[in-house]
Formats: structure tokens, sequence, C-alpha cells
């Protein structure tokens, strides 16, 4: 029970409100020692309630100190404006019985009426590092009053080029601070490098490995011949699997808007989702997904990124992803909460040696699935065998019937110059041509 952790009375309200029965294990593990004011790295996967796992302690420090009110005292830093609008909500709800407010500061809006309710100073500060340090630059953000800053999906940020931004702003919290890092992996060398510069001491919390995906989901590969194979399967895996919700994943703006259309022409109930969207149908076609208007949406890792839709039952690899972390990422939004998911990954010739490195980077082996309608040539890298010559041996000669001659018998009778000495090198070790005499 949450009544476990020492929280304020008002946020274990909201907590009931919420019925909320048991903690996660990423929240059992991060909400004590973030009460404490330690510094946290933790990875957790998608979908395993890390979002309250910050909220919660950020809140409760915040209603704890009994001071006048001062400028903006906490900063949550996201990958996108969708996550952002997420988080927002969830900071929203859990704050329903105080009088903490927060703000949303992402690309996409008006940016003197942010200014104007930054000028209200709220609580708690949430947006994305490119629109922040825009207001940072403007004069707009004051954060030197910061006590806690968190950054969320913090991997992802680093992979999108946002490493220098989320520096610049944690350096401007420039007063006393507690900061909690979460991502979904455990990142490369950038990643870091930011843990060195913004966490002191930190507590290194490990709640999965990148291998140990949601439980509840099966991951399978289908091969195809080609890109117009891919769709017929796409379409296919449509009308014949059971799902609440799904995406399809790209890794082009261009194969998501000709797969959308695809699918528009075939009746399905679809939206698309990629960067060149503006803000109003990036929050249409997910509120259409969310309230069951759609049930596809087709989408790009950068603009489906930190997407939290409840009953994603069903994951499609267009494209194969370029990492294995970017993997975790797309199938760790199907099968939570114990729920359970298919995730669909189809590869053509050039789609195996990356599906290959993937599976050795998780350390696992996806289930191999025909679709029997839609059978095509490409059944994966054939296996050659080496050749006898290649392998150091001489072929075997055979006869008509194939079986082994038997080695050619010499002759009887003494072999050609027997009866003369070999000759051999000064050393006794290599044997010497015999040179033939003159007139010989």
């Amino acid at each position: 029970m949450f009544a476990q952790f020492a929280l304020h009375e008002r946020l274990l309200k909201a907590v009931a409100e919420l019925k909320f029965a048991e903690p996660t294990p990423v929240q059992v593990a991060a909400i004590p020692p973030a009460l404490e004011g330690r510094d946290l790295r933790v990875i957790a996967q998608t979908g395993s309630g890390k979002t309250a796992a910050f909220v919660l302690p950020l809140l409760h420090r915040l209603l704890g100190a009994e001071r006048p009110k001062i400028r903006t005292r906490a900063l949550i830093l996201l990958p996108t404006r969708e996550l952002a609008q997420q988080t927002l909500k969830q900071v929203e709800t859990f704050a329903q019985f105080t009088f903490l407010k927060a703000g949303l500061i992402t690309g996409g809006e008006d940016f003197k009426v942010q200014a104007a309710m930054m000028r209200k100073e709220p609580d708690v500060l949430i947006g994305t590092p490119g629109r922040l340090i825009e207001h940072l630059e403007a004069g707009n953000l004051l954060l030197e009053a910061v006590e806690v800053l968190v950054l969320d999906e913090a991997d992802r940020m680093l992979d999108m080029g946002f490493a220098e931004d989320a520096q610049r702003l944690a350096a401007a919290c420039s007063g006393p601070r507690q900061t909690l890092l979460f991502s979904a992996t455990s990142g490369g060398n950038a990643l870091r490098e930011v843990i060195g510069a913004v966490l002191k001491d930190p507590l290194h919390l490990k709640l999965n490995a990148v291998g140990e995906l949601n439980e509840g989901t099966r991951q399978q590969i289908i091969t195809a011949d080609h890109n117009v194979h891919k769709e017929q399967l796409v379409h296919w895996l449509l009308e014949h699997e059971s799902y609440a919700k799904a995406i399809v994943f790209t890794n082009t703006r261009a194969a998501a808007d000709r797969l959308y259309g695809h699918m528009v022409a075939k009746g399905i109930k679809a939206f698309v989702l990629h960067g060149d969207k503006d803000q109003k149908d990036r929050k249409l076609a997910i509120e259409r997904l969310k309230q069951g208007g759609a049930k596809v949406l087709v989408a790009t890792d950068v603009a489906a990124r930190g997407l939290d839709v409840e009953g994603l039952d069903l994951v499609i690899n267009f494209d194969m992803p370029r990492s294995g972390d970017e993997y975790v990422h797309r199938i760790g939004r199907t099968g939570r909460a114990g729920g359970e998911g298919l995730a669909v990954s189809l590869i053509c010739h050039g789609d195996w040696n990356l599906m290959s490195s993937i599976e050795r980077y998780l350390k696992q082996q996806f289930e191999r699935r025909t679709i029997k309608e839609l059978k095509g040539s490409y059944q994966g890298p054939k296996k050659v065998k080496a050749s006898g010559k290649a392998a150091g041996f001489k072929k075997k000669k055979t006869d008509k019937k194939g079986a082994a001659k038997a080695p050619a018998k010499r002759k009887s009778g003494p072999r050609p110059n027997a009866d003369k000495p070999a000759l051999v090198s000064q050393d006794g070790l290599a044997p010497l041509k015999r040179r033939k005499p003159a007139g010989e």
C-alpha cells in the first residue's frame, strides 16, 4: 500500500482517489530514497509507473516546506511535447488536493502566452528542452530557486540531440537541488557524461535489464520480399489480429504518409503522427486514439516518443528500428501493467542483419512466424556450406553411382630412379632436386 511511504496526507488522498492499490517495483525502489533527498539515476522500462515514482516525492517536498510563495521550485524535462502534456496531467491529478500549480512549456504554442504564464511563477514547470532554452535566452525563465530537477526519458532526450540543452538548463538551476534522472535504457557515453555533470553521489537503481521487456508481450518476426509485401502484411495483421489499439512504426515520414494513405483507402480508421504535423493535428491524433475514434496510429519514433495510451496491445514495426534501445522503446508501449501484447517486426533482406544485432543486444530470439496466405520467397539468409577446397580437403572421386572410388593401385616393379640415392640439403632437412648431368 502507498501508506507505507511517508507521503503528505493530501497526496495519499489523491492516490486513494485514483484507486491505486499496490505500488509498482520502481515506485517501491525509488520513492523512499527520493523522499530522503538523494539524487537518483533510475533505469525503468516504459509503462512501469516511473512518473509517479518522481512526481509524488517532488510534490511531497514542495508541500513540506513552510515558506512564502517564491519562484518555480521544480523543473521536469521531457523529450517530446506529448510526453510533457501527459506528465502535466499526472502532476495536476496528484496535486488536486493541494495548492500547488504546474505549468507547461513546449514548442507549437504561443510564446508570449507561455511567457505570461511563467510570470505567475508556477510551483512546477514541465517542458521540452528546446522551447525552455528559448525562454531562458529571452529572460523569461528563472530557475535559481529550483529545488528538484527531473530528467525523464533522458536516454531518448539525448538521442534527439538535447544533451547540451539539458546540461545548460541544469546549470541554470544554480541553487541547492535534488536531481532525479530516469531512462528506459542504460544509454551510451552521452548519457554517462550528463549523469556525471548533473547528479551528485547518485543512487543507481536498475529495475530491469534492457532485455527484460514486458513479460506479457510476444515478439515475432515475419519475413517479406519488399515494401509492397510489407504493406500487405500490415493490412492482414490489422484485419486478423485481436487488438483494441495498434501502432505501426516507420523510420521515415514519407513511409508513414504512404502507409496511412493505403489504410484510409481500405477503410481502416487510422491517424498519422510525425514531425511535419502541427500541434493541433498531433493532439487530435492522440485524443482520437485514446478515445477510440481511431484504432490505428501510424507514427515515426520521434513523434510517438513517450506516448502512454491505455489498451495498446499491438505494435507493428514496418521498418526495423535502428538500435536495440529504440526497439525497447517501441514495444515497451504494449503489454503494460500485466496485460498481454504483440509486437511484430517485418523483415526484408536488408533488415535481417539489423534484426539479428537487436536479438544479440537483447539476448533473445524472436519468434519466427509465417502467414500462409502471404508467404513470400524470402525466408532469411541461406546457410552456405564451406566447399571442400575452402575447408582444405580434396574432393573424393566417385563413380557413376556416387560411391567413392578406391585409390588406383601402383603397378608392381621398382620405382623410377629407386636405385639412385636421394639428395638432401646441407642441413639434412629439405630434399634437393636432382640435376641432370650435361648430355644426359
